[in-house]
């Protein structure tokens, strides 16, 4: 039933629990009798990974937090091997892990901010320059401390993003409308890609992903060693080490992560130029994104004229597996400062085009460049015919088929809720040999990779998928403790620095669909989707409170449904449900499940119980938020009718001196910010 906050009862209210008694609630009321097997193994789950992070921190980090490592970095590359171990660390403590987690994830940032300064890889705290699908990985760390704790971190968010919005920071052209050069940063000194004469390709790297500038040697020149090769020497500096790259758009991340902090229309504008200046080479190419910005201002002006073969662009070395995500993160940075939807455009078309040079093949015949990758994530289906599209592209055509990766037309559909954007996942699920509802247990570096079967649960075609993740992802953990084990003595070398990556016991994805009715976050710099979160209303803090199980069965719009279940047999629980991961939908109305009835309780001396009479009850919200008691050994269903994106994002919390009430600043027909 809906309360108010002069209601008292054994279950506390808004008042006494913490939440502010402004926000509208509800009290479950349905009884709690056979747990829910999901709810069981989710909170399982966080008694877990509590454990396993303490034990990776105490066996591969020190004392300040840094980690574990003795050697020197001979190369520009490796800053984000270090950061990325803790990506996910506060965002489980976002989701409801342990109070002392997120101080921790913060002695880790700067233990190994200190820690890379020391190996001259930092300059004020920030990568002296590097290219963005390596950027975009190491500040996924500081997105997440940011989303758990603003205040402390603004400062050095904002600092970061002045070095793109800033023309004077020497990254930023606003002439052209172009970030400078491939390998950018805190460094305006530093030029070119590498530190060398030559590219530091190794041998295997050659042979999985060929050489860029594949087109100035003929097909009879000799054969060059790789440090002298010029496609990897003074070609490569001169055609690829200057000029824009389709990979900067991940840059917008940054930027966006200081709008949602300051309101500063500065960051919104930046984003809404340099994206848009994207967009519009994207249209003049045929609705194809482009991969290189000369420093005129021109695509394919170092390339005499090609729109493909820049750095980390279509030819070299991932393609749309860099490319795509890039611009995605960048599209929904647009499309969220200005809440106009038309900025994802140029992705979607970008993927359409993909999607239609599509072909039928089982991995094992394919071309793919990321073996590794695809054969644990497909595992017995790596023989099975599926849709494969190109990643790649060159003076020969489209090559490199994988499967379709569906971080970015997922992400384009949770943003947008659209029609077109379900329909062309399910002709993705449609032209699939692979059942979606199938899950493995695996880890892939981005900690994703199980969108297929989420969406499958979305449809409604497969109830047992929490069940079965969640069982996968303690599988992920217990192998990573057991790896643990294998190394913690270990003097790692700098070679094998990726250890730490595979050695993180930390899996979010699970908890990430369902709990928040979200994705996990795009890897190469995207910030956090989510329908809904939660805070704690008796703590005082984001995340599920102990106990608390939560799963989103649907996140269509106009019934976004959450369940809420309280184990605890003793102890009434406040959860505040946030609409959206940043306060930036309304929950116009909730249908609840409720039970006046406790004639199933029985007589005295009945030996057993009857069944609950549930029924439904609706209240009106018109808020952001939305607080729900929970007495010990109870329940709730919430239906919750959102009208997306009518409220500025925010890092605000329930408990924010500052937290409005009502309906809030909207984007929809306005720009938001300041």
């Amino acid at each position: 039933m809906p309360f108010s906050p002069d209601d008292r009862t054994s279950g506390g209210d808004a008042t006494s629990s913490g939440a502010p008694a402004a926000f509208p609630g509800v009290r479950a009321s349905v009884p709690l009798l056979e747990p829910p097997g999901w709810a069981v193994s989710q909170r399982a789950l966080f008694d877990l990974l509590d454990h396993a992070w303490r034990r990776f921190a105490r066996d591969f980090t020190d004392p300040d937090g840094r980690l574990k490592y003795n050697g020197r970095l001979s190369t520009r590359d490796g800053v984000d091997d270090f950061y990325e171990v803790f990506f996910n660390w506060p965002q489980l403590y976002l989701l409801g892990g342990a109070d002392d987690l997120l101080p921790a994830s913060e002695r880790h940032w700067e233990g190994v901010t200190r820690q890379l300064t020391e190996l001259g890889m930092l300059q004020d705290e920030f990568e002296r320059g590097y290219d963005w699908f390596h950027q975009g990985e190491s500040l996924l760390l500081l997105y997440f401390l940011c989303m758990a704790d603003p205040e402390r971190w603004s400062e050095r968010a904002l600092r970061f993003a002045e070095l793109y919005v800033d023309p004077a920071k020497g990254n930023y052209d606003p002439e052209h409308r172009i970030i400078t050069r491939p390998h950018n940063g805190s460094d305006p000194d530093r030029q070119g890609l590498s530190n060398g004469d030559a590219y530091p390709w190794l041998p295997s790297e050659a042979r999985t992903y060929g050489f860029p500038l594949d087109w100035i040697l003929p097909d009879d020149a000799p054969s060059y060693p790789l440090s002298e090769d010029p496609r990897l020497g003074q070609e490569m500096r001169e055609r690829m080490g200057v000029g824009d790259t389709a990979v900067n758009l991940a840059a917008a991340g940054l930027v966006l992560n200081a709008w949602i902090l300051s309101g500063d229309r500065r960051y919104r504008d930046w984003i809404v130029e340099y994206v848009g200046a994207w967009r519009k080479r994207a249209e003049d190419n045929g609705g194809m994104i482009p991969d290189n910005v000369g420093p005129d201002g021109v695509v394919g002006s170092l390339h005499e004229g090609r729109w493909y073969g820049g750095h980390y662009g279509w030819s070299w070395p991932h393609g749309w597996h860099s490319v795509g995500h890039a611009a995605c993160v960048a599209a929904l940075a647009a499309a969220t400062v200005t809440g106009d939807e038309d900025h994802l455009s140029f992705v979607g078309a970008t993927l359409d085009t993909l999607l239609e040079q599509g072909t039928t093949m089982a991995f094992a015949e394919a071309d793919s460049s990321l073996q590794s990758k695809w054969v644990a994530q497909l595992g017995p289906d790596i023989d099975t015919p599926t849709l494969h599209i190109p990643f790649r592209r060159n003076d020969e055509g489209w090559f490199d088929h994988n499967p379709v990766t569906p971080a970015v037309p997922v992400a384009l559909w949770h943003h947008t809720a659209a029609p077109a954007d379900r329909a062309r996942l399910e002709r993705i699920r449609e032209a699939s040999g692979i059942d979606w509802r199938t899950v493995r247990s695996f880890r892939a570096k981005e900690e994703s990779g199980h969108e297929e079967a989420w969406f499958a649960f979305l449809a409604g075609d497969d109830p047992g998928y929490p069940e079965r993740i969640l069982a996968a992802a303690q599988a992920q953990v217990r192998h990573r403790l057991t790896r643990m084990d294998r190394y913690r003595d270990l003097d790692v070398p700098e070679a094998d620095i990726h250890l730490w990556q595979q050695s993180n016991p930390v899996v979010t994805e699970a908890l990430v669909q369902l709990t928040w009715g979200g994705p996990q976050v795009l890897y190469n710099g995207g910030l956090q989707q989510a329908r809904v979160r939660y805070h704690d209303g008796e703590a005082g803090r984001a995340g599920l409170p102990p106990e608390v199980a939560a799963l989103v069965t649907s996140i269509d719009p106009e019934a976004t449904c959450v369940e809420l279940v309280n184990l605890s047999p003793d102890r009434a629980r406040t959860v505040v449900v946030q609409a959206g991961a940043f306060a930036e939908h309304t929950v116009a109305s909730v249908r609840y499940t409720t039970c006046e009835d406790d004639s199933w309780v029985g007589d005295m001396y009945d030996y057993g119980h009857g069944e609950p009479a549930v029924t439904e009850a609706e209240a009106p919200v018109g808020s952001h938020l939305l607080t729900v008691e929970l007495p010990a050994s109870t329940r709730i269903r919430l239906t919750l009718r959102l009208e997306l994106r009518t409220r500025t994002p925010s890092y605000r919390t329930p408990f924010s001196a500052d937290a409005p009430a009502g309906s809030g600043a909207g984007l929809r027909g306005g720009e938001g910010g300041k």
